[in-house]
């Protein structure tokens, strides 16, 4: 796909400086940019290859005072972080432009689907599903009965979604990600065994989430367990069973939630967080990476660090202290010895 400089300052609404009839094939980062190459600079720290390289175009803030002379053309606008953002989603659309039924793809005859739709090879349709308008749904798909998908969802290959499961608008799921599939739910017995106890409820998805590759988010023993509007899910994430996340929450990879647990919304989990099960977790709450909440988070917009959790400043002093054990140690075990010789003499 190729475009000229001036088409994409026409897209940007910006003003090209420069040869507004050059061509570019190829958004890449700054520093490896060639002549066919459109990039863009808003970070001061990389304003020195502006000089350096030979990009096609370069995407700039309409504010920028150049210090020497360039050899790409270049593109000002306002914000040029934002408008090389929608750029790439531009482009991404274009790479994912797919229509129709691939063969090989069982839609049983209940399915409901809308309009410019895209469904790709090997892909499973069950009994009384609902599909929305422009959704995309890529190949070795199962959508179990009586899923409902809204418009405008992705759904990328190898994604499980069980029955009776909803997603909302605009939701793009990764490859490998399952959606509604059982509970940890077992009952011990008294030989030691453990029945399992159905797990007979849902997931919702609401409106403009997205959950990463190889996330499990399991269904509810009852009721619904509840993905809010805007939450962003990593990769390799376990959600269990009747989690409600509120809405614009962010959760870092490889974290695990325990069943019945509330987060509120604008909450951020990083990298490797374990929470227990049947507590809540305040709103605009952060905590830290491969720290361990083994307790309700009630405060408001507070950090949170360590395993168990405590405040974070406390958990930096706690840092610096474990730091100093080592020689702390020492120290102790040389007054011991001191002591030793002095009641020894």
């Amino acid at each position: 796909m190729q475009f000229t400089a001036e088409q994409i300052a026409n897209l940007l609404q910006g003003t090209v400086e420069g040869n507004s009839e050059v061509v570019v094939d190829q958004l890449s980062k700054i520093e490896e940019s060639g002549p066919s190459s459109l990039t863009f600079l808003s970070n001061p720290k990389y304003e020195q290859y502006i000089y350096q390289i030979e990009a096609g175009v370069i995407v700039v803030n309409e504010d920028l005072i150049l210090q020497k002379p360039v050899k790409s053309t270049l593109i000002r606008v306002k914000n040029a972080y934002s408008a090389f953002t929608e750029l790439l989603k531009l482009y991404d659309q274009l790479l994912n432009d797919r229509s129709g039924i691939e063969d090989n793809v069982f839609i049983h005859e209940t399915a409901k689907i809308g309009q410019d739709h895209y469904i790709g090879c090997f892909s499973y349709i069950g009994k009384q599903v609902k599909i929305g308008d422009q959704v995309k749904i890529y190949p070795q798909v199962y959508i179990g009965d009586n899923v409902e998908i809204a418009d405008g969802t992705v759904i990328y290959p190898g994604v499980k979604i069980y029955r009776d499961c909803k997603i909302g608008k605009q939701v793009i799921i990764h490859a490998g990600a399952i959606i509604g599939s059982d509970g940890f739910g077992f009952a011990p017995q008294e030989d030691g065994s453990y029945a399992k106890i159905p797990q007979i409820g849902n997931v919702i998805v609401e409106d403009a989430v997205e959950i990463g590759s190889n996330t499990v988010i399991d269904r509810a023993t009852l009721g619904s367990t509840i993905i809010r509007k805007g939450v962003k899910l990593d990769n390799l994430i376990q959600i269990a069973h009747n989690v409600e996340i509120g809405e614009n929450t962010v959760i870092a990879a490889q974290t695990g939630i325990s069943g019945s647990t509330k987060i509120a919304e604008q909450v951020v989990l990083g990298g490797q967080v374990g929470v227990v099960g049947h507590i809540s977790i305040a709103k605009g709450t952060q905590v830290q990476a491969q720290s361990g909440v083994n307790k309700s988070l009630k405060e408001e917009n507070k950090k949170w660090g360590g395993s168990p959790a405590f405040p974070y400043n406390n958990e930096l002093r706690s840092q610096v202290l474990y730091a100093k054990l080592p020689e702390m140690e020492k120290r102790i075990a040389e007054l011991e010895r001191q002591l030793k010789d002095k009641n020894n003499s």
